[in-house]
């Protein structure tokens, strides 16, 4: 039975055995219990060893040793490519019926001494001698866990229920992308604070995903908020698990957690900010680039303010499962800045200064700065070339204010959530017509009871060859188009304008 390890017993035979030179006979036989006693060694080979001394031991590879000459390795190489490079635990039981098939098919000839020691070769052997061929094929070696999983490991997880009603300043942190359809290339993402006491929210672009930006748009919110940031939690994005997050929180005393991995509802705070605010207020768009990020920030300024204090909101008061139902109570619905003032562990230098900051907002303004700049970025996602857009002009305050009470009539207001207008689709293929569309219609307004198969098979027998029977369809769309004005002509004296004729359209279609 090992009670020590190799080297401790080689360095232990080492001190014992000068020790065993120099001693009498009954201190010997003390010195050989104790040695093995600790060594595990047989009385008779202790013995020996402490006569004679350590013998030396060479280290690095022994080639006089070698079970496996390189015509076994070779073929080892083979049969591991054949085998599309698994590992040695896989190989050593494939490499019978893998041999046993190749050269049923020729391809492989093997001597007899080396079919016999790749059979007994182990997986283990394997694995060693195919270690430099696998090195040199698999060329940079790919990391066995992610580089956020050593700080992952380091944050404390904390759940939804773990929050116990904590002072104005702990946070939930996330990021809303702004990719658009696609998420190709480099766009801009917001990252979101809300506070869990208050529910005041925080919003600003990050231009590129990088943890150093991250850190630097951190440093700006927290300026910007009224209270102390005490607490920073967030989701396990490599955004936010990494050493520059967590160390910039180390030093700036603020408690770093996190979610559990796959569960969004332990972050329920800001996921519902995420929706509220950024995507109610900003759309689904793409934005990339330096001005669609200024864009943002300058947006941000006036949502947050807007948002903070003239948005009420409802929060949680407690939950009871009864049975398969669960029920809800929540407080009064309130602003942020409201739930702020009211709360008794907001100091009294944070009271003053929101209250002053509170006076000399005006809400209307607000809305008529969002509206504006959600015009602006919504020319910045669908028109990219700054020439190809116009300017949006923000209206007077008068005219805006006067606006709001016919703005319902207009349906959607907030231009971020109207689709971008397609453009009308034209003809992309030339008008076989083109060049019979006087003659055509001069022989509908003679006859115009003839069908448009009529009228074809009339203008193939006149030019033979130009017309093939499967332009049908299309003089057909030309015959209903002339036949809707004349009947509007008709009825009204004019022929139909292009608005006129595609509201007959659609209310013909039952739209």
């Amino acid at each position: 039975m090992r009670r020590v390890s190799m080297a401790t017993r080689d360095e232990l035979a080492a001190v014992t055995a000068e020790r065993y030179a120099r001693a009498g006979r009954g201190e010997r036989r003390r010195i050989l219990d104790e040695f093995t006693a600790v060594t595990g060694f047989h009385r008779r080979h202790a013995t020996r060893l402490l006569r004679s001394g350590l013998p030396p031991r060479a280290g690095g590879p022994r080639p006089g040793q070698r079970v496996y000459d390189d015509a076994v390795r070779e073929a080892l190489v083979v049969l591991w490519e054949a085998s599309d490079r698994v590992c040695g635990k896989r190989l050593q039981p494939l490499v019978p019926v893998l041999v046993e098939a190749m050269e049923r098919h020729g391809h492989l000839q093997l001597a007899p001494e080396v079919r016999g020691s790749l059979l007994a070769m182990s997986a283990a052997t394997m694995d060693r001698a195919l270690r430099q061929a696998r090195d040199g094929a698999a060329g940079r070696r790919r990391r066995r866990m992610a580089p956020s999983a050593a700080v992952r490991r380091s944050v404390p997880v904390r759940t939804f229920s773990d929050w116990d009603d904590p002072a104005p300043g702990y946070v939930e942190a996330d990021l809303v992308a702004h990719s658009g359809p696609t998420a190709k290339g480099s766009f801009v993402q917001t990252l979101v604070l809300t506070d869990i006491a208050t529910g005041w929210t925080e919003c600003a672009p990050l231009l590129v995903r990088e943890q150093g930006r991250l850190v630097e748009v951190l440093g700006e919110l927290r300026k910007r908020m009224p209270f102390a940031l005490l607490g920073f939690d967030t989701d396990n994005d490599g955004m936010f698990m990494n050493e520059t997050v967590r160390d910039y929180c180390a030093a700036a005393g603020v408690e770093f957690t996190r979610c559990r991995p796959y569960r969004k509802n332990d972050q329920a705070w800001v996921e519902q900010k995420n929706g509220a605010v950024v995507r109610r207020i900003v759309g689904y768009r793409r934005y990339e680039g330096v001005e669609a990020a200024a864009a943002l920030a300058q947006f941000y300024g006036a949502v947050q303010l807007f948002v903070n204090f003239f948005q009420p909101s409802f929060k949680l008061a407690e939950k009871a499962r009864e049975g398969a139902r669960v029920r809800k109570r929540y407080h009064p619905p309130a602003t942020p800045y409201q739930r702020l003032v009211a709360d008794p562990r907001s100091g009294e230098e944070v009271r003053l200064r929101v209250a002053a900051l509170h006076a000399m907002l005006d809400p209307v303004g607000l809305l008529r700065t969002i509206r504006t700049m959600q015009k602006r970025l919504v020319e910045i996602a669908d028109w990219p070339v700054a020439g190809e857009r116009a300017k949006p002009t923000a209206p007077n305050l008068e005219a805006f204010l006067s606006g709001l009470r016919t703005a319902w009539q207009e349906g959607e207001v907030r231009p971020t959530a109207r689709p971008k207008e397609k453009a009308e689709r034209l003809r992309r293929r030339p008008d076989p017509f083109a060049t019979v569309t006087a003659l055509l219609q001069g022989w509908f307004a003679a006859e115009p009871w003839r069908t448009s198969r009529e009228l074809l098979e009339r203008l193939q027998a006149e030019q033979s060859g130009g017309f093939p029977a499967k332009q049908l369809q299309t003089l057909q769309r030309r015959l209903k188009a002339w036949r809707r004005d004349e009947a509007h002509r008709l009825v009204f004296g004019t022929v139909a304008t292009e608005e006129e004729a595609k509201g007959d359209a659609a209310r013909g279609s039952g739209l």
